[in-house]
């Protein structure tokens, strides 16, 4: 008879610990029969994990079912409410900031709105009256908070400095994660935007079940995002897709067709241009649809480019023209088609401004859940403290 070490058992306990969190995520109340069948264990196994998971405010006991014959079945529930993760999105002139459990459910959100010409300090101050007021909303202190993720735009290190940023260029050396940690007691999470709105695509857009997906976030700026074999691709320094650094393709100067259109009403912003050229062109204005092509075409440049790069199965476009795919979609078709070998499908997004906030979520989600499956490490305690 094979004896097992002492490391063996706690390791083979740990493999049992994560496959029973497995069998109960996103499923809700389950008999520990079931549970014990679904994680593919015995129901004594079972028993006894389930009351570390209990321990450690990863699990919650739910009353027994009324009304049957025998003993009531004992029912337990993954603890989603057991912490809580923070995303915030950096955009130029709005900060937006939301609360999620752990299965992902809103919790609490706020928008601030900041001058897009404010200073580092001004922009950092914004970060973290946005994540407050979230938090208020939500009911949840920041001891209940287990990851926080920061959406930015520019080229993000694996350390969370923004190493360089064009669209907000007071921010490139910002210590993002160091600004932010300060507040929490718990990992800090900095990513790229476009990254961000990638993942979000691949958790609840149309990249659902998509293995290789490219999403271009495009507005006053433009960037992309890639997934590969259903993984966020950063590239070795964490700046994958930043086509628009290249002048000979069209992203530095399409928002500019934009931005140029006569019609424009006196002060309108960069960021309202967009929509208002977008609305003309609608209404059948002949200018407007010309803007509205020459942006497509150079749109088009530089999607072309990632296209014969990746050869990726879908294009997701997001970002501020997101909202109008019905104008954007046909020339964008038209002028990008000619340029790939193989065009890939086109999708407009339908997560509209959420799109990194949503995947800022789904990263600091995935970071928790690292710590929750990571057979080698031991098994983490849920945060607790009394909301406030």
């Amino acid at each position: 008879m094979v004896k097992m070490r002492g490391g063996d058992t706690s390791r083979l306990r740990r493999i049992n610990l994560a496959a029973t969190l497995r069998a109960l995520r996103g499923q809700g109340p389950v008999a520990l029969t079931e549970l014990a069948r679904r994680a593919e264990l015995s129901r004594p196994t079972v028993e006894s994990l389930v009351e570390e998971l209990l321990s450690a405010g990863w699990l919650t006991e739910l009353p027994p079912e009324s009304g049957q014959m025998g003993r009531p079945a004992r029912l337990v529930a993954f603890h989603a409410t057991a912490a809580h993760v923070l995303a915030v999105d950096v955009g130029s002139y709005i900060i937006r900031a939301t609360v999620a459990d752990l299965e992902g459910a809103l919790a609490g959100a706020h928008a601030e709105r900041v001058n897009p010409a404010c200073g580092r300090e001004e922009r950092l101050a914004a970060i973290r009256a946005a994540a407050r007021s979230a938090l208020k909303a939500a009911n949840v202190s920041a001891r209940q908070v287990a990851a926080v993720c920061v959406g930015t735009t520019g080229v993000v290190t694996a350390e969370g400095v923004v190493k360089l940023s064009v669209g907000l260029p007071d921010w490139t050396g910002v210590d993002l994660a160091g600004a932010i940690r300060g507040e929490f007691d718990c990992p800090v999470l900095v990513e790229n935007d476009c990254n961000l709105a990638a993942l979000a695509e691949g958790w609840t857009g149309h990249a659902q079940g998509v293995d290789d997906v490219v999403f271009v976030l495009s507005g006053v700026r433009t960037g992309a995002g890639m997934l590969i074999g259903g993984r966020l691709h950063r590239g070795g320094r964490g700046a994958a897709g930043e086509i628009g650094a290249l002048p000979l393709v069209g992203w530095h100067r399409a928002p500019s067709h934009l931005t140029a259109y006569e019609g424009l009403p006196p002060g309108t912003q960069p960021e309202e241009a967009a929509a208002f050229v977008f609305a003309r062109a609608r209404t059948g204005d002949l200018a407007a649809q010309h803007s509205v092509d020459q942006y497509a075409h150079d749109l088009a440049e530089g999607i072309a480019a990632v296209v014969l790069t990746v050869d990726p199965d879908l294009v997701v476009i997001g970002g501020g023209v997101s909202r109008s795919g019905d104008v954007l979609l046909e020339p964008l078709r038209r002028h990008l088609d000619p340029l790939c070998l193989e065009p890939p499908a086109l999708a407009i997004s339908s997560l509209g401004d959420q799109a990194v906030v949503q995947g800022a979520v789904r990263h600091a989600l995935n970071h928790v859940d690292a710590g929750l499956y990571d057979i080698d490490r031991p098994l983490p305690q849920a945060v607790k403290g009394d909301p406030r």
